[in-house]
């Protein structure tokens, strides 16, 4: 047998795309997994519907998982693929109009028929017609060849049918010499009480890799060396789960229980599934029936002396808007976190936006000022959800963690931290019988209240959402103590900017004119923006915002130190708002809302025209 060439790359960016019930999520999952335990940077773009099963072979059911790997530091899944695997008709419209003249195409033909090409309102095959030959065509009956290699299995064949993703998923593993062990260990783990099903799907994944081995369809296999990252333990970790596991060890650091009240609501209902598993370090799981019921019982929780917290996105946050509101008047440390998804209303649930600023803001009646804290990867995740508790903690105000949708379900390398790097959080409760105690006496350095848990002999008092009077927390009506009052809770927030990391900016040489600012989910497209600019002689300066209530001390410094700002955002324009209104300054907005988050090379042409004419 002729031995196949193998080409090297230096990074390659693969879709997959199928129905909803396809597997492409599991797919795509399984083959990052086996690309982060071999060692290249990674970053991921699931994309999938909002419906638990959309109509088959439709385009609204597609469903597809993108991923960019390399042996070198990536920001993002990449603007467009290298690869795609297109399962159905269906699959290969919704996502053609991504792929480069040159690319591989696989698509499966057994999925090709005149009823599924139909649907998708094709007149004749496109792998027949002419109109894919600006590809690289792989035809391949991927159903039929996973049938044949499962016929000596007691299945049916639907669940035959149903391991084709597996067949797929092994001839992209041996195309791309991804390692194999993680996957067989993963199927018969999750198969362990269906032996049957669990051995067929093995059989499908392996002869899956034995195709590619055997075919002249493919001459070629590549590989991707990996890449030099520093020194530590890594693992694979979404968004997600790092605000989870970022959750956690704030209730280490800080000696406090973590209680957790809520409803599940989609992007977010995976932070409740993580933190469920871990009793053991003193979370507590709460689903309640509803957003007001979850938060409420965050709120109460945060009273009797624990870490509360709560999990949703826009439409659940709407609901919450009261009890944040109380939060506020009780003074109490409280942490919500909103993983954005489009909107207004349901929108689309499954797909990612930044439109929620705004409401974190504004969102709830009277003068009541919040913390926002947003992370800008998945792994940062992790550490916002440390920072936002620190600041919920020492300065006894509900904080906003805004994550979104691309984060919480993207992946990335995460080195794992040492435990004792993390800074402390000091939790410093009441002390016990204390004589006149005073709720709403002030530390006169952060102007935190005293955290007073119930129960502790002495330091009994009124709580409640009618305005309190300075230091005795008594109810007051007085027009003057409602004044000073609300006046020193909005003082609180804006203290915090001075204990807060400066806005940091990225500008090697020192003399760009043009600033890119960014917030949130948008840092991965920006950076490469940047770089791909810069390499082509470019001189532009990034910096991207992690406290957005109150901005970093020094923003204001630095908004002036450029002819021309560009803050892009995946809404209209809130972020530009808040800077216009604070510093009087005219930046230049660029908006995109299509579910989507910013491709590359769309920002680094948006960048390109305003060097030109600063």
């Amino acid at each position: 047998m002729t031995t196949k060439q193998v080409k090297q790359l230096d990074r390659v960016i693969i879709r997959f795309a199928g129905d909803s019930g396809d597997g492409m999520q599991l797919t795509g999952d399984r083959f990052t997994a086996e690309t982060a335990e071999f060692g290249n940077d990674i970053s991921t773009l699931p994309n999938y519907p909002a419906e638990i099963r959309a109509p088959a072979g439709t385009i609204p059911g597609v469903s597809s998982f993108q991923l960019h790997f390399a042996d070198h530091d990536i920001m993002t899944p990449g603007d467009a693929p290298n690869v795609l695997v297109a399962m159905n008709p269906a699959a290969l419209k919704a996502n053609i109009g991504d792929l480069p003249k040159g690319a591989d195409l696989i698509v499966n033909t057994d999925e090709f028929s005149k009823r599924n090409l139909v649907k998708v309102g094709y007149a004749t095959s496109p792998v027949e017609d002419g109109s894919l030959d600006d590809y690289r065509v792989h035809a391949l009956p991927l159903t039929s060849m996973t049938v044949k290699a499962l016929e000596d299995f007691d299945l049916s064949k639907k669940d035959a049918e149903r391991a084709k993703n597996m067949f797929a998923l092994g001839l992209l593993s041996w195309l791309y010499h991804r390692p194999v062990e993680g996957t067989i260990g993963f199927l018969e783990k999750k198969f362990a009480k269906k032996p049957e099903i669990m051995k067929a799907n093995v059989a499908a994944f392996q002869a899956g890799w034995s195709f590619g081995e055997t075919t002249e369809d493919f001459a070629t296999s590549y590989e991707v060396k990996p890449a030099t990252l520093e020194p530590g333990l890594y693992r694979q970790i979404t968004g997600n789960t790092a605000l989870a596991w970022g959750l956690v060890a704030a209730g280490d650091r800080s000696g406090l229980d973590v209680f957790l009240g809520s409803y599940p609501i989609t992007p977010a209902s995976d932070i409740l599934h993580e933190l469920s598993k871990f009793k053991n370090f003193g979370v507590r799981t709460f689903q309640a029936e509803d957003e007001i019921a979850a938060i409420g019982a965050a709120l109460g929780a945060s009273f009797g002396g624990a870490l509360g917290l709560t999990t949703t996105s826009g439409p659940g946050v709407a609901l919450k808007a009261e009890t944040i509101g109380l939060a506020v008047s009780v003074e109490l440390p409280l942490l919500i976190v909103n993983v954005q998804r489009s909107g207004p209303s349901t929108g689309m649930p499954t797909k990612t936006e930044q439109a929620d600023l705004l409401q974190a803001m504004f969102g709830r009646n009277g003068e009541s000022p919040v913390p926002i804290v947003a992370p800008l990867s998945p792994a940062d995740c992790f550490y916002a959800a440390i920072e936002a508790a620190r600041i919920a903690v020492k300065y006894r105000t509900p904080v906003f963690i805004l994550s979104d949708g691309y984060l919480a379900n993207g992946s990335e390398p995460w080195k794992l931290p040492e435990v004792a790097d993390l800074p402390v959080i000091e939790a410093d409760f009441a002390a016990p019988n204390q004589e006149d105690f005073q709720p709403f006496k002030r530390d006169p350095e952060t102007l935190a209240r005293p955290w007073a848990v119930p129960g502790t002999a002495g330091l009994e008092h009124r709580i409640g959402g009618l305005e309190k009077a300075d230091g005795s927390g008594n109810i007051s009506y007085d027009p003057a103590n409602h004044d000073l009052m609300t006046r020193l809770r909005q003082a609180k927030v804006d203290g915090i900017a001075n204990d807060v990391e400066p806005l940091r900016v990225e500008d090697p040489d020192g003399d760009a004119r043009v600033l890119v600012l960014g917030w949130g989910g948008t840092y991965g497209a920006i950076s490469a923006a940047v770089r791909r600019v810069r390499r082509a002689g470019g001189k532009v300066a990034q910096a991207h915002v992690r406290h957005l209530n109150p901005f970093p001390a020094n923003m204001g410094e630095v908004l002036k130190s450029y002819d021309k700002v560009i803050v892009p955002e995946i809404n209209l324009g809130q972020l530009a708002t808040l800077l216009r209104s604070k510093y009087l300054i005219d930046v230049v907005s660029y908006n995109r809302v299509r579910g989507l988050p910013f491709k590359a090379e769309e920002l680094a042409d948006v960048i390109r025209d305003v060097i030109h004419s600063a």
